[in-house]
C-alpha cells in the first residue's frame, strides 16, 4: 500500500526556492533542502526527484511569480511611461532593501550554474519579460503613447537587457543614486 504524502508539494517548492535564492544551488545541499524541507530522503526523492529537478521547479516557480507581478503592473497603470518607471523603481527598491538577495533568475545566470535545464529556465524568464514589455509598448504605440518612429520590440530588448543589468548592479550595492541616474537614463529611451 502506498504512502499517503504528508507534505504541501507547492509550500515545499516555495520553501526551496527561498532557500535556492538565499544561498544559490551550488552551495545548497541535499541535506540543507531535506532540513529546510522537514523532510526524509525517500520522500524527496519521491517528490522531487532530484536536488536539480527541484531547483527547476523554484525557478519556474520563481518566472511564475514574477510574470504575475510584472504582468499587473504594466496593464494597470495608466500609461506606459508611468509603468516601465513603476517596474524599474520596484526592482530597484527590492534590490536596495536586500541586495543579497538579489533576482533569482540573475543569479541562477550569474552563479554560472551551467545545467542546460536551468539554463533554458533563466532565457525562459528573460523571454517572458521581453514579451510583456513587447506587448505593453505595442499597445502603447497603438494608444499614441510612443512616437510613430520607435520599434516596440527593440525597445523591449533594450528594456529588459536594462533590468537584467540593473539587477546586477543591485548586488553590487552602488547605492540609490546610482540605479535612480540609470532608470532616469532608461527612461528616455520612451520618449
Amino acid at each position: 500500500m502506498a504512502r499517503i504524502r504528508e507534505f504541501d508539494i507547492d509550500q515545499a517548492v516555495d520553501r526551496a526556492m527561498d532557500l535556492f535564492w538565499r544561498r544559490g544551488y551550488a552551495e545548497t545541499s541535499l541535506q540543507d533542502l531535506l532540513k529546510e524541507l522537514s523532510i526524509g530522503s525517500g520522500s524527496f526523492y519521491a517528490a522531487f526527484g532530484s536536488k536539480e529537478q527541484l531547483y527547476i521547479r523554484a525557478l519556474e516557480r520563481y518566472i511564475s511569480l514574477q510574470g504575475g507581478d510584472l504582468s499587473a503592473i504594466l496593464e494597470d497603470a495608466t500609461g506606459i511611461r508611468p509603468a516601465v518607471r513603476h517596474l524599474l523603481v520596484s526592482m530597484v527598491e527590492a534590490d536596495l532593501a536586500d541586495p543579497a538577495r538579489g533576482c533569482l533568475v540573475v543569479n541562477a545566470a550569474t552563479r554560472c550554474e551551467a545545467q542546460s535545464s536551468a539554463t533554458d529556465r533563466v532565457a525562459s524568464g528573460i523571454r517572458q519579460l521581453e514579451s510583456l514589455l513587447a506587448g505593453a509598448l505595442e499597445r502603447a504605440k497603438a494608444r499614441g503613447e510612443l512616437a510613430p518612429d520607435k520599434n516596440p520590440a527593440e525597445l523591449a530588448r533594450f528594456l529588459t537587457t536594462f533590468v537584467q543589468g540593473i539587477r546586477v548592479v543591485g548586488r553590487a550595492r552602488l547605492g540609490r543614486t546610482f540605479v535612480e541616474d540609470a532608470v532616469t537614463t532608461a527612461m528616455r529611451a520612451l520618449d
